[in-house]
Order: C-alpha cells, then sequence, then structure tokens
C-alpha cells in the first residue's frame, strides 16, 4: 500500500510539474511573439501602426483678385489712376521714309485714312497712356483729320495743313497745337532724319503747350462698351486669321495677323512688321476695323474729301474671328461698330480704324486671311 500511494504521489507531482513547465513556456512564447510580431503571408496586407491622426486643416482659400479700380475708356484695360485726361489727336507721318515711326504702341486709338499720294496718314488718340516717350514724325491736317480727332474732344496736334483745314481752323476756333504758327516750342526736330519726316514731340511736352495756350484740361470723353478681362468667350464671327488691306496703291499694303498666343493682331506694311522705334516691338491691336467710305479728289494735288460721317460697310476682327456688320456715326459721336443695329463690345486694347475707299467696292479693299 506504501508503494502504490508513492507511485500516485509521484505521478501526480511529475504531472503538476509539467502543467507548470508548460504555462511558463506557454507565457515565454506569448511575450517572444509580442516583442517581434511575424510578417504577414504573402497577399496579405500589413495592418499600419497606431498613429496619431493628423489635425485637419481647412484647405487655404483662393486669393480674390480685386477689380481695377479705375478704366480707360479708350482701351477698356485696367489703370492704376483715373484715366481722365483730355485726349491728344496727333497727326502721324506714315510716308515711307517717315517709318518707323515712335510712339503709336502707347496711343489708345488709331485711325488710318488716306491723304495725297496714295499714302495714308495716321491719327494717334492719345488719352490714358504715353507721357514723355517720343511721338512722331508729326505731320499736316485735313478738314477729314479735324473731324475725326474732333470726335474724341482731342486737342489738334499737327505741323501746317490744307487750305481748307487752315480755314475750319481758323474760322471756327478749333483748339490746336501746331508747330508753324502757335505751338513750335512744344516741338523738336530730329537731326538724324531729313525733313519734312523728323518733327517730333511727346504727349508731356504737347499738354504742356495745350496748358500753355489756356485749353481745357478735362473734356467729357467718349468711351466703348468692352468685354471683361476676364472674359474667354468665342467672339461671333467667322474664321479669320487675319486680313490685307488696300487703301489704294497694289504696292502698298497693310496687314493684321492674329497671334493666338497673345491675342492680338500683328500689324505690317508690305509684308514687313510694322515697329515702333521707341522700344522696337511690333505694333498691334487687340481690335481691328475696315470701315468703306465715300471720297472725292478736291484739287490737282490730290487733296481730298472723305465723308467719315454717314456710316457704311464695315468688318470688325477679334480673337481671330471676322463680324461683318457697319459703323456709324451720330452727330458729336466717335465711329462705332454695329451690328443689327447694336454696337458690338470691343476687347480691351488699342483699336485700330482702317478707312478705305468705296470704289471700286469697299470689298475690293480687303482680303480676309484664312
Amino acid at each position: 500500500m506504501n508503494d502504490t500511494w508513492s507511485t500516485g504521489w509521484r505521478r501526480l507531482a511529475g504531472t503538476l510539474l509539467c502543467l507548470t513547465l508548460s504555462g511558463a513556456l506557454l507565457a515565454a512564447c506569448t511575450e517572444k511573439a509580442a516583442e517581434a510580431p511575424q510578417p504577414p503571408a504573402a497577399g496579405e496586407q500589413q495592418p499600419a501602426q497606431d498613429e496619431p491622426a493628423p489635425e485637419e486643416t481647412a484647405p487655404p482659400e483662393a486669393a480674390e483678385q480685386e477689380p481695377a479700380a479705375y478704366t480707360a475708356p479708350l482701351t477698356g484695360l485696367p489703370v492704376e489712376q483715373p484715366a481722365d485726361k483730355r485726349p491728344l489727336a496727333v497727326m502721324i507721318n506714315n510716308a515711307p521714309a517717315a517709318r518707323p515711326q515712335s510712339g503709336l504702341s502707347q496711343a489708345d486709338i488709331v485711325y488710318e485714312v488716306l491723304a495725297e499720294g496714295g499714302i495714308t496718314r495716321l491719327i494717334g488718340i492719345f488719352q490714358s497712356r504715353g507721357a514723355e516717350e517720343t511721338i512722331g514724325p508729326i505731320r499736316s491736317i485735313r478738314p477729314y483729320l479735324i473731324d475725326l480727332g474732333e470726335s474724341y474732344g482731342g486737342v489738334l496736334v499737327h505741323a501746317g495743313g490744307s487750305n481748307d483745314a487752315y480755314a475750319i481752323i481758323q474760322r471756327q476756333h478749333k483748339e490746336d497745337l501746331d508747330e508753324i504758327s502757335n505751338a513750335g516750342p512744344y516741338f523738336w526736330r530730329d537731326k538724324s532724319r531729313k525733313a519734312p519726316h523728323n518733327l517730333y514731340s511727346s504727349a508731356d511736352k504737347l499738354r504742356e503747350g495745350a496748358d500753355k495756350r489756356g485749353y481745357a484740361e478735362h473734356v467729357e470723353l467718349k468711351s466703348y462698351p468692352f468685354h471683361d478681362p476676364a472674359d474667354e468667350s468665342v467672339p461671333e464671327g467667322e474664321d479669320a486669321a487675319g486680313v490685307d488691306v488696300t487703301f489704294l496703291l497694289q504696292n502698298y499694303k497693310v496687314s493684321y495677323k492674329y497671334d493666338t498666343a497673345t491675342k492680338l493682331y500683328q500689324r505690317f506694311i508690305n509684308g514687313k512688321p510694322h515697329i515702333d522705334l521707341n522700344n522696337n516691338e511690333q505694333l498691334t491691336a487687340a481690335n481691328v476695323i475696315v470701315l468703306g467710305a465715300d471720297q472725292k479728289v478736291l484739287d490737282d494735288v490730290g487733296r481730298l474729301d472723305i465723308d467719315v460721317a454717314s456710316g457704311g460697310k464695315a468688318v470688325l476682327l477679334q480673337r481671330g474671328k471676322v463680324l461683318e456688320g457697319k459703323w456709324v456715326r451720330a452727330k458729336g459721336d466717335v465711329i462705332r461698330f454695329v451690328k443689327d443695329g447694336q454696337e458690338v463690345p470691343l476687347y480691351p486694347g488699342t483699336t485700330y480704324f482702317n478707312i478705305v475707299p468705296n470704289a471700286p467696292s469697299f470689298d475690293s479693299h480687303l482680303q480676309l486671311l484664312k
């Protein structure tokens, strides 16, 4: 019996020892597993480590672009100061010997119209731009040039004029600055060029001369409707890469070619870029208007009478499109482009008006570029 009890006790003690050792081994294995986690099986995603959640921040609000405080009435471009100065209507020589001219890139509006001999004259309307920059060469005036310049309320700037033009200026007491008769000190001659293609001035000097003569510094300014500068919509009209304009002489052709990168028309004369000598940059336009006008020859010299009041056919080129319409001009107003009786908004920038004869036909003076 003692042997039997002894044997049983030994078996129980061994069992208890095994259980104790197994528990210790299991605890050790569990602790080891916690210290060195096994990599996940192939194709199984490893659980992410617990990390503090990042603080949520609101996305930064897009900076709102403030609209321009002021807008130039003749270009629709933003300006830092009120554009309220009286315009200057400067007669600019466009004979081959006068090119390249200076200051045209600073004009708000440019008119091109025939003078004698088949060469055109340019009228630069300077209102919101140009200060110390040289402008010229400056040339003589004609009655229809008086009419166009005064339509903007501009001080007429010229050097001489036809007998008819002088008669109008003197009889109607026009406010003008004439290098020959009343404002010589506000012009200068460039010795590097031959007369009469060497007469220049600047907007600052011309305004000084206008003030000296007691001319009004401010007038009621004309303006045009403009598209919003941020407007990226395609204007109405047919596709056109530009236009060739022949005023009279076949060997004298003005071209405007659309540049999609700048959304401006580059100006050429006889296939060569028309350059502003001040900055050596090609002249450009946001809007190009070609309009037809009746004209007649007045004398043996070839001086012209051009009707710039009655209206007629016209085309407008902007943003690579051409639109057929009409030009109109109410009494005391500027020339405007209309379609179906409504004025068509322009795009901000310089506008070129090209006045061609109605004979033999308006369409014979322009060729659209595709």
